[in-house]
């Protein structure tokens, strides 16, 4: 909270990372019991601004930045973990930098948490009370808690977006760079089955299917693909990497009689009598890389 000036070049949070952090409020007030929360994501070099807020009753905070060690939030982020303060205005652990917005806002009881991913800091989550109330261990537990779901799904947006930038079509001469498209392939199926925003799981879905495409046959050829399950999908890519019944299993969640089902089943559909000879029909096809 505070002047924007000379901090460089703003990175804006994405649709998807916007989402996320709103969604992460409503979860930090129903499970603290605190009635405001307000956060943001990094914005600029040792700079987090504040985009989202929930139980407020103005919008004094929004668009507001955090400078690294200023104020409790900014304190917060160059510790690395969780503060809170009693009384906002009087309290002598934090600097004063943003006591006007905080006044406007009503606000007296706070704390902030970071959200670290791969050990930095990617943003920073608020919750507060307009009253001066020792905040005891349950609502800062349930903000760490929020915090740490944040940044898993953070953390699975950066592995899409990584996997995603793969070029689904390597030199056909260069075996190594093949095996790299068929393990992104398979981290790609396997990241899908743990997002729950529907629409990145299409994206990913979608990229499986580009990196697939990259192996199918020629023009002229009358290969023609099957209509495999999303689950017989899942086995065969498990299969392919060279997974037992009982690892692909574990991997996907399912028994080990359910994996072999689904094998079975894209054995028939491809025509193929063993394990191998089904990997090799679906690259043939197209639906594995």
């Amino acid at each position: 909270m505070g002047g924007s000036g000379g901090l460089g070049v703003r990175r804006e949070p994405g649709a998807n990372e916007t989402v996320d952090v709103r969604a992460a409020l409503s979860r930090l007030r129903r499970d603290s019991g605190l009635p405001v929360a307000f956060g943001g994501l990094r914005a600029g070099a040792g700079c987090y601004r504040i985009n989202e807020l929930a139980g407020t009753e103005t919008a004094v905070l929004r668009g507001l930045d955090i400078v690294r060690g200023n104020g409790l939030g900014g304190k917060a982020v160059a510790l690395s973990r969780p503060l809170a303060v009693t009384d906002y205005s009087a309290s002598s652990v934090i600097s004063h930098e943003y006591d006007a917005a905080v006044a406007a806002e009503g606000l007296r009881s706070v704390l902030a948490v970071p959200v670290i991913v791969r050990r930095r800091v990617r943003g920073v989550l608020y919750g507060a009370l307009r009253r001066p109330v020792r905040l005891g261990d349950r609502p800062l537990s349930a903000a760490v808690d929020v915090a740490r779901e944040l940044e898993q799904t953070l953390l699975l947006q950066d592995e899409a977006t990584r996997l995603l930038s793969l070029s689904p079509q390597p030199p056909a001469a260069d075996p190594s760079r093949w095996e790299e498209v068929r393990e992104a392939h398979g981290e790609l199926r396997g990241l899908a089955q743990r997002v729950g925003d529907p629409l990145l799981r299409q994206q990913l879905l979608t990229a499986c299917g580009r990196l697939a495409t990259a192996s199918s046959p020629r023009p002229g050829t009358d290969a023609a693909a099957p209509a495999l399950a999303p689950r017989e999908l899942d086995v065969l890519t498990c299969v392919a990497s060279g997974a037992t019944n009982t690892e692909a299993a574990e991997r996907l969640g399912l028994r080990p009689e359910t994996v072999k089902s689904y094998l079975r089943s894209a054995m028939r559909k491809l025509g193929a009598h063993t394990r191998l000879q089904a990997v090799i029909a679906a690259r043939r096809v197209g639906v594995l890389p």
